[in-house]
């Protein structure tokens, strides 16, 4: 016989039982359902994950580390936290920095084939002062211009207009947290950072109290008063103008809700040059010992800046991160990048998709053995049948061939009648979880689960396997039925 009427019998036979048959098939098409939609639930979180990161810009920047002031003072372990009192991130660099971060350092890595441009990170603590509100606020430099993606994305006004402007942008909390009604209404109002002055400000204003005491004054009132300079003798202030609120409440795509970019956050960003310039004048008391014992133990000149804590690398493609952070590491640079996780991201996953399949994979196994007891009950209905082909001549192959046939075609159509089915209820939790769950919420619809064309064919094929695994029993024991008997069979 050849494969075509191998493949006739079998349908034959499928036919004759037509609710075994279907009832088999329906064990068949619920296993892969089950498998498909937990396995592309398990693709779609990680998928989606994936996007995400690289919609917020995480696989183009690498942060870079450099010899801190806590490395630099002697410290024998290193601090969880910064010099300015902020949890220190070094523990996440590839190695251990041995060089400072400074300009020349900065020069040297912009010059690294791959690299697009180099901003280093100012950040700081300080009391802002707004809307008639004073709050402890984080503050960070910004390059001028700024090719970031965090800095493009606007809710009102614009970025700063130069490097030496006496402007700022500030975050959409910022605008909550001072009692602003819109981002609209910050736009174009002053904010004030306040710090003690400096030691050359304190002597400055101690010659100036000298000075008053010979004012003229009758009885003890000056002749001449100007009114009370609150900033004058206790509290520096420095005023920015608002220039533009940036908006991390994206509502479109896989990015949406998020800060672009690894740059650290900040409440308000000033020019990078002020903003250095600030931490370098209104050092922290902690920042203060950390540098003079750095001075004093040689690590660092006494006309030598400790240069920058952190900055980020934006490189020109995704390929060329690995072959740049080499290269950082030659210089003697530590660096951290999302792509460093990304390994134990997917093994995570792995083991997550690899569970849901397994669990899934229970209820196909379930119809296995319906498979099995439907092609061993043919067996008892068609032993006389049997016995006269084999009379006539069919061999034992050809028996056996028979029942994988019935079996693969119960597989193959529970298979895609399952795969079909996976993609229905894809399709319809995708459309309820926006329904209930995102749009609420404002966002835009996001893919759950994620079916590609290899699970799909995957299933298909495995419930094709399963199936004839199924078979090897009931075929093996149709073919040793002896012809004699057969043919005495009722």
């Amino acid at each position: 016989m050849n494969f075509f009427d191998i493949l006739h019998l079998a349908l034959r036979n499928l036919r004759q039982a037509k609710l075994r048959a279907i009832l088999t098939t329906m064990g068949v098409i619920v296993g892969v359902s089950v498998i498909v939609t937990m396995v592309s639930f398990g693709l779609g979180l990680q998928s989606n994950m994936l996007a995400r990161f690289k919609a917020l810009d995480f696989f183009n920047e690498i942060q870079v580390y450099g010899r801190g002031l806590s490395s630099l003072a002697g410290l024998d372990r290193p601090s969880r936290r910064g010099d300015d009192g902020r949890r220190d991130q070094r523990q996440r660099s590839n190695k251990a920095p041995t060089r400072i971060l400074d300009d020349q350092g900065l020069k040297e890595i912009a010059a690294i084939s791959g690299v697009a441009y180099v901003e280093p990170t100012v950040n700081f603590d300080v009391y802002v002062r707004s809307n008639g509100k004073l709050l402890q606020q984080f503050v960070g430099g910004a390059n001028i211009p700024n090719e970031s993606t965090r800095f493009q994305h606007f809710a009102a006004g614009k970025m700063i207009s130069s490097t030496t402007a006496d402007e700022a942008v500030v975050s959409e909390r910022f605008i909550r947290e001072f009692g602003y009604d819109k981002p609209a209404d910050a736009i174009g109002k002053t904010i004030e950072l306040l710090a003690p002055p400096s030691e050359g400000e304190k002597n400055g204003a101690k010659q100036k109290e000298k000075e008053e005491e010979e004012v003229p004054n009758f009885f003890g009132i000056p002749l001449d008063d100007a009114g009370l300079d609150e900033s004058s003798a206790d509290v520096q202030t420095k005023t920015f103008r608002i220039a533009g609120v940036l908006n991390a409440e994206i509502k479109e795509g896989v990015g949406q809700g998020g800060l672009r970019g690894l740059m650290p956050s900040a409440s308000i960003y000033l020019p990078l040059q002020l903003a250095h310039d600030w931490t370098v004048t209104h050092r922290s008391p902690m920042s203060q010992v950390a540098l003079a014992l750095a001075r004093r133990g040689g690590n660092l000149g006494g006309d030598q800046t400790e240069g920058y804590d952190l900055a980020i690398v934006r490189v020109e493609d995704p390929v060329k991160l690995t072959a740049v952070r080499q290269k950082l590491t030659e210089l003697g640079f530590g660096s951290f990048s999302i792509v460093d996780e990304i390994d134990q991201i997917r093994t995570v996953f792995l083991i997550i998709d690899s569970v849901l399949g397994l669990l899934g994979g229970i209820s196909l196994l379930v119809a296995s053995f319906g498979i099995a007891n439907t092609m061993i009950m043919s067996i008892l209905e068609r032993t006389r049948e049997i016995g006269i082909m084999k009379a006539i001549g069919a061999e034992d192959r050809e028996i056996k061939l028979i029942f994988f046939v019935e079996a693969a075609v119960i597989g193959v159509f529970g298979g895609v009648i399952g795969v079909l089915l996976a993609w229905g209820i894809d399709a319809l939790a995708n459309r309820l979880a926006y329904r209930f769950i995102l749009k609420p919420q404002g966002a835009s619809f996001i893919d759950f689960f994620d079916l590609p064309i290899y699970l799909t064919v995957g299933a298909i094929l495995f419930a094709l396997v399963v199936s004839i695994l199924a078979a090897l029993y009931p075929a093996s024991r149709a073919a040793r039925i002896d012809p004699v008997r057969a043919l005495r069979h009722d």
